[in-house]
C-alpha cells in the first residue's frame, strides 16, 4: 500500500450521503444531515464528516457504536426515559449500538464521525 491509502476526511473529499428518513423510527421537522463518508467497509463500518441543521431523529435500536468529534455547533441525545446530554464544539463522546433514544441537532452542527457494527 502507499500514499495514495491515506484519505482526507471533508466536504470535498468524501462520498456524500443524505441519510433515508426511513432509516430512523421518527424523523422531526427541519431535520436535514449529510454524511461526507471517506471510508465505508464490507462489514458497514464507515467514517468521515457529518453537517446537520437543527430538528430531531428517533430510534429504538442505534444500529452501531459511534464515536463523534463535535467542531461546532450544538447537538443533545436524549434516551427513552427523558435523560438528556447536551454535546458541544470540542467534545468526544460514543453512542453505543442498541442505544434508544432521540439526536437532537440544536444548532447547525458538523461533527466527525466513525460507526462499527
Amino acid at each position: 500500500m502507499n500514499i495514495e491509502a491515506i484519505k482526507t476526511v471533508g466536504r470535498d473529499t468524501g462520498r456524500a450521503v443524505v441519510p433515508d428518513p426511513a432509516d430512523y423510527d421518527h424523523v422531526g421537522d427541519g431535520w436535514s444531515e449529510t454524511e461526507y463518508r471517506a471510508v465505508e467497509l464490507a462489514d458497514d463500518s464507515l467514517g468521515g464528516l457529518w453537517e446537520g441543521e437543527p430538528g430531531r431523529v428517533s430510534f429504538d435500536s442505534w444500529p452501531y457504536t459511534e464515536f463523534c468529534v463535535l467542531v461546532s455547533g450544538r447537538v443533545a441525545v436524549i434516551d427513552a426515559a427523558g435523560g438528556r446530554r447536551e454535546f458541544g464544539a470540542g467534545e468526544a463522546f460514543v453512542v453505543p449500538r442498541g442505544f434508544c433514544g432521540t439526536w437532537e441537532t440544536v444548532e447547525p452542527s458538523v461533527k466527525y464521525f466513525v460507526a462499527m457494527r
